[in-house]
């Protein structure tokens, strides 16, 4: 999918999330005030807060979609992976609570007395909710967009935190207990989406390998091209999210001209351009050496 797509997924992700949100918290709010249960009134505000996230996402999409300049000339595409820390960082606030509620709600003994007109609501939310995780799952496999990655798992936080109010209702009566152990292991399944969003996005902003089937396609066309006549090495990958960078080092025949040796190099290049759409940077070494820069 080219950028602009990603751009506009982002963009349409971010509005239908907005406008379910919405819907979803106001019925929160709604069967809240019937029941008099805080319990609703509160998941209703954590649904809404959700909207924060795709307004975030979206503003970031804004952002990305500038051109690069002579601040920038790698553009702004990593506004992508700041957005996606924002994210993570507020899926972490919302793991925080649940883990801390579980923990004063078993020391309490709380017990929870809900209506069926909650347990549809309820049973909605986490069917709506999980629908729009997703999508945005789906998004984010067709863009490699990776805020909206961390959107989708804050979708998934609420379905989850919405089936445990559903589960607390059905089993409340029989076991006090559960809901608290319920949010305790929603709380952990929280954190480790929080840790898996950081790793990877804090991967690709320092920098990283490429891929090995990406190593092993150059390694062969150049192989298959140039024969035993050099050799490849020292790959590195930076993503920009809009360009990526490779730099990789080629040794040649040392009594190679510095002629011959640049438009090898500048094969190469256009070959990796070409193929994988990703701009390369050469550095050149003589066959023999053991030196590697």
């Amino acid at each position: 999918m080219q950028y602009v797509d990603k751009i506009k997924a982002g963009y349409i992700e971010g509005a239908v999330s907005i406008v379910v949100n919405v819907i979803l918290s106001a019925f929160k709010f709604w069967v809240g005030i019937i029941t008099g249960s805080l319990a609703l009134t509160a998941d209703g505000w954590h649904t809404l807060s959700d909207s924060i996230s795709s307004i975030v996402l979206i503003i970031a999409m804004k952002l990305m979609s500038k051109k690069a300049d002579k601040e920038h000339p790698f553009g702004h595409g990593r506004w992508e992976q700041i957005a996606a820390l924002f994210i993570a960082f507020f899926l972490a606030i919302i793991g925080y609570d649940f883990f801390r509620e579980a923990i004063v709600r078993f020391g309490n003994k709380e017990m929870v007395h809900y209506g069926t007109a909650a347990i549809v609501v309820m049973a909605f939310s986490v069917v709506a909710k999980e629908a729009l995780a997703q999508y945005a799952f789906y998004i984010a496999r067709k863009t490699g967009n990776e805020s909206v990655k961390a959107d989708a798992w804050h979708h998934r936080s609420d379905a989850l935190a919405s089936l445990i109010v559903v589960l607390g209702m059905l089993f409340a009566q029989q076991f006090w207990w559960i809901d608290s152990a319920l949010a305790a292991v929603v709380a952990l399944f929280l954190f480790y989406a929080v840790f898996e969003i950081v790793k990877e996005t804090v991967v690709k902003m320092l920098g990283e390998e490429p891929s090995r089937e990406l190593i092993e396609k150059i390694t062969a066309h150049i192989k298959a091209t140039y024969h035993d006549n050099l050799q490849i090495h020292h790959f590195h990958l930076h993503d920009y999210v809009t360009q990526k960078e490779l730099t990789l080092h080629v040794r040649l025949d040392k009594n190679m001209t510095i002629e011959k040796g640049h438009k090898i190099a500048s094969e190469i290049e256009d070959y990796i351009q070409k193929d994988f759409d990703i701009i390369t940077t050469i550095h050149m070494e003589p066959l023999e050496s053991t030196i590697s820069a």
